[in-house]
């Protein structure tokens, strides 16, 4: 990618100070900086680098006032975190590009692609596929019959999509994520062994759904697994069948959520936490990392600690208590003596 400070300007709605016709080909750290950089500055304690920084153009807060000269080209915008994040996707943009259907992928007579959509390498798209503009399924992505998929949508490669899941606008799905396998369902047999129960629902993914790689959203039994518009899944999880995501809730890498069980919207979920099945969660709940959470949490907005989770400032009390018991059991000796 290569653009200059007035372009990115222009961009973000900020304005330049310094020259704007710097060109920029990179983003780097304000610390490491180099020609043809651009970092930037969205924390009090990195101060001291932007007066020596070899970046070429800095983004900083509109109402950042300097107390040095400053080489760089101050790029200045309303919200710092916020450009960053909109400049590094136009860089992943560029540097993960894939244009054009390869030779070597396999799109069915019957399946359907939207225009600029292109298709890597090994790519396979199933008979009654239908697939969005300007989408982008990098080598090895499986989508399978009767597959919905909206527009401006990434599937890394090794993305496995089963047959007649829907996927929203804007979602992307990273390295070998999986969307649809079949859920975990057995029926217990006199003789000890478990039949199968055939799982014939799907998955739904609604719109701006971003989700990491190897994580594994399983079909429902019947119905529907939904993931609400704008959630945010991490790495190496897993969603049970019957599952429904509120809105905009994120998850960090390894929970686990078992079947049936209804996440609410704007809820933070920490890594390695464990949910039962055919529970729900209230709106703006927040489990800490490693929780186990066994019951209904009906309160809004509350955050829970601990295995089995409960309230979180009642959970550090405990657990300050806990850390001292070898102590109060010896002066529980005493006072008994």
């Amino acid at each position: 990618m290569q653009m200059t400070a007035r372009e990115i300007a222009r961009l973000l709605n900020g304005t330049t100070e310094g020259n704007p016709d710097v060109v920029i080909t990179r983003p780097s750290s304000i610390e490491e900086g180099g020609a043809g950089t651009l970092t930037f500055l969205a924390d009090a304690k990195y101060l001291p680098h932007l007066y020596t920084t070899t970046a070429a153009a800095v983004l900083v807060d509109e109402d950042f006032r300097a107390e040095k000269p400053v080489s760089a080209t101050l790029i200045r915008v309303k919200n710092v975190r916020v450009a960053v994040a909109t400049l590094l996707q136009q860089f992943s943009a560029q540097s993960n590009r894939v244009s054009g259907v390869s030779p070597q992928a396999h799109i069915d007579a019957q399946a359907k692609t939207g225009e600029n959509t292109a298709v890597g390498h090994f790519a396979v798209i199933e008979a009654g596929a239908q697939i969005g503009e300007n989408c982008v399924l990098h080598p090895q992505v499986f989508v399978g019959r009767n597959v919905k998929i909206g527009d401006n949508c990434t599937l890394h490669s090794g993305v496995k999509i089963y047959a007649d899941c829907i996927i929203g606008n804007n979602v992307i799905l990273h390295a070998n994520a999986v969307v649809g396998s079949d859920g975990f369902g057995f029926a217990p047999q006199a003789d000890g062994t478990f039949k199968k129960i055939p799982q014939v629902g799907n998955v739904i993914i609604e719109d701006d759904v971003e989700v990491g790689a190897n994580t594994v959203i399983d079909r429902a039994a019947l119905d529907a697994t939904i993931i609400r518009r704008g959630a945010k899944l991490d790495n190496l999880i897993q969603i049970a069948h019957n599952v429904e995501i509120g809105e905009n809730t994120v998850i960090a890498a390894q929970a686990g959520i078992a079947g049936s069980t209804k996440i609410g919207k704007n809820n933070q979920i920490g890594g390695q936490v464990g949910i039962v099945g055919h529970i729900s969660t209230a709106d703006g709940v927040r489990i800490q990392a490693q929780s186990g959470v066994n019951r209904k949490i009906k309160e809004e907005g509350k955050a829970v600690y601990g295995s089995p989770a409960m309230a979180y400032n009642d959970f550090l009390r405990a657990f300050s208590i806990f850390k001292k018991l070898p102590e109060v059991e010896k002066r529980l000796r005493k006072l008994e003596e």
